[in-house]
């Protein structure tokens, strides 16, 4: 079952907003009334209408101002995301918690995802995270390998953009998780898109799969997992429309495991 996150804080927000609201144009009026005038100053009457707020009011009133800061900052600045598989190993490992850059590519409304304001497109090397095209409902992370018009085909492990082979180093046996240890570590550079970390498998049955060239269309971004040989990706799947970007992954704040703290605070390039 999937829950989507941003309907029930924009209901629940409103929700307490719409009693703040009410309160604050009929209920309190009443209370004051009912109170009427008196020789008591002005904090122990402030306390005595406190006091008599129904209890509704008072959690709406004390949870409304955190719930709306919570809503814009979650969909409009900063998106808090867990890495729940090993497919972007070594650059984000199972159990990270990083911080999603929600107004890069253009500030969208919560639940509707409607753009209200224009940002930068992904450029190549981005790791993105957006709604996945199969089921929108899931949100994924992967790294842009593929901007419109590019020409993306990959052959023995070997990326190709627009008919040239990405170039790579060698950095050796990874050993940073035991999953993957003994895997090839690379460094791979991409045109105008920086340097990456990835991951091939020694496993000759794990090897990914080819794919012939295929054309980015216009407003379409092709991705993949830095765990190259172990990664549901656009190989699979096809390309992210741009109407699916949720963000581009920033940093990494907090891990879920007790190893590696020494992650926390780096940077997602």
């Amino acid at each position: 079952m999937h829950f989507n996150l941003a309907l029930i804080l924009v209901v629940i927000t409103l929700i307490a907003g719409l009693i703040t609201l009410y309160d604050k144009l009929f209920l309190e009026r009443a209370r004051k009334e009912r109170l009427g005038t008196s020789l008591m100053d002005r904090k122990q009457r402030k306390e005595m209408l406190r006091a008599a707020e129904p209890v509704v009011v008072e959690y709406a009133k004390s949870f409304f101002p955190i719930l709306l800061g919570v809503l814009i900052i979650r969909s409009f600045v900063y998106e808090p995301f867990r890495i729940p598989s090993a497919s972007m190993v070594p650059t984000l490992y199972i159990g990270d918690l990083i911080l999603v850059n929600k107004f890069v590519y253009g500030v969208r409304l919560p639940v509707t995802n409607t753009k209200i304001t224009e940002g930068s497109d992904p450029e190549r090397g981005d790791v993105i995270v957006f709604r996945y095209p199969d089921d929108e409902r899931i949100n994924y992370i992967k790294r842009v390998v593929g901007i419109p018009g590019d020409r993306i085909s990959l052959r023995n492990n070997e990326l190709m953009i627009n008919g040239k082979p990405v170039s790579y180093d060698v950095i050796g046996v990874f050993t940073g998780t035991r999953e993957q240890v003994g895997y090839t570590h690379r460094l791979e550079s991409l045109p105008d898109g920086g340097s990456h970390e990835l991951l091939l498998s020694p496993n000759l049955n794990d090897g990914s799969p080819n794919m012939a060239e295929r054309v980015v269309p216009e407003g379409h971004y092709f991705v993949l997992g830095d765990n190259r040989d172990h990664s549901k990706d656009g190989r699979i799947w096809g390309f992210v429309p741009e109407d699916n970007l949720v963000g581009r992954a920033s940093v990494i704040w907090m891990r879920l495991s007790t190893s590696d703290w020494d992650r926390i605070g780096t940077v997602i390039e």
